[in-house]
């Protein structure tokens, strides 16, 4: 691979303690890609990953890339269902998974059309002293490895010791019109569907990424990359688009623990982070994080979700550096628009990236104005192929002109930079009134003694009523000062009918509040 030759002794991953060099990704990842030949991979047949941040994703990612198998990016947090709806839906026939949650898939594998079961520990890629102690710790002294078995299954550093002594085969010619990814997406709204991303979107991606942020990071950065590389977001900012850059990215395995995510960054001088809303707000409620050196920290990116006003302000008064908020879907692998460095602006998510297009239109198809919300429609290079086996969603979200309907609601304000308002699916109606939940989330946020806020609608289309969940700092905190802060900001057909405190909101594996489960969970109830 180019870009490994080019970058050959700079370190390109680190994680835990332990690097990889490029030089050692290339000749690792190769000697994963001559295995999977072993077995008779065919191109186009499906690999699923089920790893959190590990040194061991890379290398088994960019594995079945070399070896022409299109990669099945999963979540390790899914249950055995879901595991088993998605190797089922993708048609996987070889699973990558890490020791200490094969004991889930386990109990599905035989009911999917998985023949090859690769099993890796947490310190596989450390050296073997090191190595020896964080599986022996983790599986006898934390408990941290159920027991598990598959019918066919082999250990990853077998594979590459095996991949390493067989005779070379040549590796597939790829197109840049073959599927590369199966990224599935979906979950906040209904069930996942997997969006066909080809070698041609994910490169186009790449470079509309470094087209807009232009020389702000030289290669050998260091970049933080706490968001899971099996999300497309990371997937493409810090995993292709950082080999491609030659960074080194440093792999946080799990950024809900605060603590040991500032441990890790200490020891390093940084230069970039990739996050979302939520993550900056908890590192900045850290002690340990606002005590860290960001005099080399250049650009800090938001994405997956809004960012708040505080947050970015709070982010910019810590670090020094001015969070770049962008826009995208995974169905276009993912950026559609973003902020360059100097131009940001809180609020909105910036302007096309160079060569996609956005228009906003209404229900009827109709391109709208300036000023006028409407469904955000994307075209360009990086827009998916279409969703796997399911061509009537395919159909569905392309219209005859070509254009991707995104199912957000956004504006174009006069100078072109595009805000988004919410999504289609959100959007409530009340008293023949439009009204977004995230305006009156970010209101309810605004109070100081509220920590997050998730809004829905209830009711039916002909009584909608809205739905306020909060979740607060302490217990004082009654539901009339709450409404009293909404009356102060919200128009009165805003101002939230019903409110429930809880101790935390439903999350997805990045952070995003699924307004889905909470109506998921009021439905059980009623």
């Amino acid at each position: 691979m180019q870009a490994c030759a080019g970058h050959a002794d700079r370190v390109a991953f680190s994680c835990l303690g332990a690097g990889l060099e490029f030089r050692e990704l290339d000749a690792l990842s190769g000697a994963f890609a001559q295995w999977l030949l072993q077995q008779q991979l065919q191109p186009g047949d499906r690999v699923a990953l089920l790893l959190p941040n590990l040194l061991q994703y890379p290398v088994a990612a960019l594995g079945v890339l070399k070896a022409g198998g299109i990669l099945v990016n999963m979540n390790p947090l899914y249950t055995a269902l879901e595991l088993e709806q998605q190797l089922n839906d993708a048609g996987a026939r070889i699973l990558v998974t890490l020791a200490n949650t094969a004991h889930v898939v386990a109990r599905v594998i035989a009911a999917t059309p998985v023949e090859h079961v690769v099993v890796t520990e947490v310190g596989d890629m450390h050296p073997w002293h090191r190595r020896a102690a964080i599986n022996w710790v983790l599986r006898y002294v934390r408990k941290a490895v159920p027991p598990f078995a598959f019918p066919v299954q082999t250990a990853f550093r077998d594979a590459l010791r095996q991949g390493q002594a067989a005779s070379a085969r040549a590796l597939p010619r790829i197109s840049i019109d073959d599927i590369a990814v199966l990224q599935y997406t979906g979950g906040t709204t209904g069930t996942a569907k997997g969006a066909m991303l080809s070698h041609g979107n994910l490169a186009a991606n790449v470079f509309q990424v470094m087209t807009a942020l232009a020389d702000s990071l030289p290669a050998g950065s260091l970049m933080v990359a706490p968001l899971p590389l099996y999300h497309i977001y990371a997937f493409t900012m810090n995993f292709i688009g950082a080999i491609i850059q030659g960074h080194n990215t440093l792999l946080i395995p799990n950024p809900r623990d605060i603590p040991a995510f500032v441990r890790a960054m200490k020891p390093w001088r940084i230069n970039g982070i990739a996050g979302i809303n939520t993550l900056y707000k908890a590192l900045c409620g850290n002690r340990d994080f606002c005590a860290l050196d960001f005099s080399g920290l250049r650009i800090s990116s938001s994405g997956g979700m809004a960012l708040e006003p505080q947050v970015a302000q709070r982010w910019q008064e810590l670090t020094g550096s001015r969070i770049i908020e962008g826009y995208g879907l995974t169905e276009c692998s993912p950026l559609v628009a973003c902020h360059v460095p100097g131009t940001q602006q809180t609020g909105s998510v910036g302007k096309p990236v160079s060569g996609a297009s956005i228009v906003i239109k209404d229900s009827e198809g109709r391109v709208l104005p300036a000023g006028e919300p409407g469904e955000v429609c994307i075209k360009g290079p990086q827009v998916m192929r279409g969703y796997w086996r399911q061509p009537e969603e395919s159909a569905r979200v392309f219209d005859a002109e070509g254009w991707l309907h995104s199912g957000d609601i956004g504006v174009f304000d006069a100078d072109g930079t595009l805000r988004i308002v919410d999504r289609i699916k959100d959007l409530m109606i009340v008293s023949g009134f439009n009204v977004y939940p995230n305006e009156i989330e970010d209101h309810v946020r605004a109070h100081p003694d509220i920590i997050e806020a998730a809004v829905i609608g209830t009711g039916d289309e002909y009584s909608t009523k809205v739905t306020l969940f909060v979740v607060t700092r302490g217990p004082a905190l009654s539901e009339e000062q709450v409404l009293a802060w909404c009356r102060e900001g919200l128009a009165p057909y805003k101002v939230p009918k019903r409110i429930e405190f809880r101790d935390s909101l439903p999350k997805s594996n990045i952070g995003k509040v699924l307004r889905r489960e909470l109506r998921s969970q009021l439905g059980k109830r009623s």
